[in-house]
């Protein structure tokens, strides 16, 4: 059996996930993440003979402790800050995104035995979208455009890991979605984010059990040196509208969200940095997608339970809370202006200098 894996991030939506397919496929794995009340809350739910320990990987001296204690054989690297949190502390995220994952490299290198390292990247990378002009599916030999600040971490953070001496995989994450309620916490922040996006902008979803299985398949896979791009189906490529209208209907939320706007077709910077992607080399090479969109909805409306018939009463004061929240209630414009909507509200989304 495999040596053991180190996951950083392990308690975050994607993290947990692989956790529990890691330890389904009984590999020894050790997750690293902050000690934080909820943390430390769900470390009595990790699956029997995984351990936790409790680090800042912004500080060299726990990492290098982390690191040479557990000797992994793999690192998934996942721990980082992403939208619409990013936009609200610049610094702290660079700091988590970019120079925590060098520190990280740097140590990782520096053992007896490095480690193979596997990168959670993003289709951020390839910037924002257009779906009137831009080509698509996306495909892992694009050039890569920093849109945002999120999109500029993640391309520096896969510089760093391509350019190490360790034996590198750089998985780039479409739409993770769960069909879990509870998996995935709502805030005001997150929709008000939602409702920012532009409606017609292409998203390529994916369950997360199927990037955990990614993940999993990446730890032993002749994939070294490989750039791997992960989203579901062709079933999965849908227009952002869709994707969250069709999850609340699901829940028996009917007419409880608020239509969006549509991304400005004559503009190639006002859209998210979201697009379909080729997903047939990592197909081929972690065989990994097991749930399809239809999967995901009939999954979605079988654990909604007796919610299902509550919460169509709660749709009208749902939709008008909603749409006074929203992203462009009484703002002026015709067109979805994410970068707009999320200085007003979030912050600066702009890359670093």
């Amino acid at each position: 059996m495999p040596g053991t894996v180190l996951v950083t991030g392990g308690f975050g939506l994607v993290g947990s996930a692989t956790v529990r397919r890691l330890a389904k496929l009984g590999r020894t794995v050790v997750v690293a993440d902050l000690g934080s009340p909820a943390n430390r809350e769900a470390q009595a739910t990790l699956p029997a003979g995984v351990t936790a320990r409790w680090v800042d990987l912004t500080d060299a001296e726990q990492t290098a402790e982390l690191v040479a204690d557990v000797a992994p054989e793999v690192i998934i690297h996942l721990a980082a800050i992403i939208p619409p949190g990013i936009y609200k502390n610049r610094s702290l995220a660079r700091k988590v995104n970019v120079h925590a994952t060098a520190t990280l490299v740097k140590i990782a290198e520096s053992q007896p035995e490095p480690p193979r390292f596997v990168q959670a990247s993003s289709n951020a990378v390839f910037g924002s979208r257009n779906p009137h002009r831009a080509t698509g599916p996306v495909t892992a030999d694009m050039p890569l455009k920093h849109s945002d600040l999120y999109s500029a971490h993640k391309a520096q953070a896969e510089e760093i890991v391509r350019a190490s001496s360790l034996p590198w995989v750089v998985l780039r994450l479409g739409g993770v979605l769960s069909t879990d309620p509870k998996a995935i916490p709502f805030s005001s922040d997150a929709l008000y984010f939602e409702s920012l996006l532009p409606t017609d902008g292409r998203l390529h979803s994916v369950d997360v059990r199927d990037v955990a299985w990614a993940f999993a398949a990446a730890t032993t896979a002749d994939v070294v040196g490989e750039i791997l791009l992960i989203a579901g189906d062709d079933s999965h490529r849908r227009v952002q509208g869709e994707v969250g209208k069709a999850l609340a209907e699901s829940r028996g939320l009917k007419g409880g969200l608020v239509p969006g706007r549509k991304g400005d077709p004559n503009s190639d910077d006002d859209w998210f940095v979201t697009d379909w992607m080729d997903t047939a080399r990592a197909q081929e090479a972690l065989q990994f997608q097991h749930y399809s969109w239809q999967d995901m909805l009939e999954e979605s409306r079988a654990q909604a339970g007796a919610s299902r018939y509550v919460l169509p009463l709660l749709a009208p004061l749902v939709r008008a809370l909603l749409k006074r929240r929203g992203a462009y209630w009484k703002q002026p414009g015709q067109y979805a202006d994410p970068w707009g909507a999320i200085r007003r509200k979030l912050g600066d989304p702009s890359p670093d200098a």
